[in-house]
């Protein structure tokens, strides 16, 4: 196919992509702001809409090879060069006919942090599960008015009482309890948050449970048991780098 093949619409395009995946029996799923507009549905609150240049997937070596073959298909040009040193664990596509990207994650998702997605692939959904989506945003370092409004989104949307349909706090801490620098980048992430609230377009009760959910992560944070390896790092604090620096790609 050509790139004239290519929704000019992103949420379209990332459709079009998941039904090409499912037709070839191939896996994979969405993640990034596409993701959260998506899953979210009629619970993204209208305030928070932006637009968005580029579609992230997660996959697994398994359907590595599939996916990066029907990419190309469906018109996206890969990034040869970044592709074949990357290929094991991530791979790149542009647009021909714009500026946007494809993003594809292999097993792992490693930004500022590398959080371990491949025993979360066979949870249900298109994306990837509510507490993996806003794992995604929260690990990075330099939290942007962008990953700070998708952050909101999921906070408000789903419920962080344990149900089966909300983030899954259980997860978030299994990490964190073993990674002290992961739990350092969210708990500075959630400052940020709160600092952020009266400033945002949020309504007063939207900003009360963005309020309340992250209340219940950061105290199941706290109360969590934590591993030596934690403990001894916690010692050593900020006065260690904590995070990786994200690839720079152009």
């Amino acid at each position: 196919m050509g790139s004239d093949a290519i929704e000019a619409e992103i949420q379209l395009e990332a459709r079009r992509i998941l039904d090409a995946v499912s037709d070839r029996g191939l896996e994979v799923k969405l993640l990034g702001g596409v993701a959260i507009r998506i899953a979210l549905g009629d619970r993204f609150p209208p305030v928070l809409a932006r637009e968005y240049g580029d579609i992230d997937l997660f996959t697994t070596k398994r359907f590595c090879s599939g996916v990066e073959s029907l990419l190309d298909e469906l018109g996206w040009e890969p990034a040869s060069q970044f592709n074949a040193i990357n290929g094991s664990r991530r791979l790149l596509f542009s647009d021909p006919g714009s500026d946007r990207k494809i993003d594809v994650f292999i097993d792992d998702f490693e930004m500022c942090h590398k959080l371990p997605l491949k025993k979360r692939f066979d949870l249900p959904g298109d994306t990837l599960d509510p507490a993996d989506l806003l794992l995604t945003k929260l690990q990075i370092i330099e939290l942007n008015a962008k990953d700070r409004g998708d952050a909101y989104a999921i906070l408000t949307a789903f419920p962080t009482d344990g149900g089966s349909e909300g983030i899954d706090i259980g997860w978030i801490t299994e990490l964190t309890a073993r990674d002290w620098g992961l739990q350092h980048t969210l708990e500075l992430n959630f400052g940020r948050l709160r600092g952020g609230l009266a400033e945002s377009p949020l309504s007063e009760d939207q900003r009360s449970r963005v309020d309340a959910a992250i209340d219940r992560i950061e105290a199941a944070m706290d109360e969590a048991p934590k591993s030596r390896s934690w403990k001894l790092r916690d010692r050593v604090g900020e006065r260690k780098k904590w995070y990786d620096e994200p690839e720079e790609i152009d």
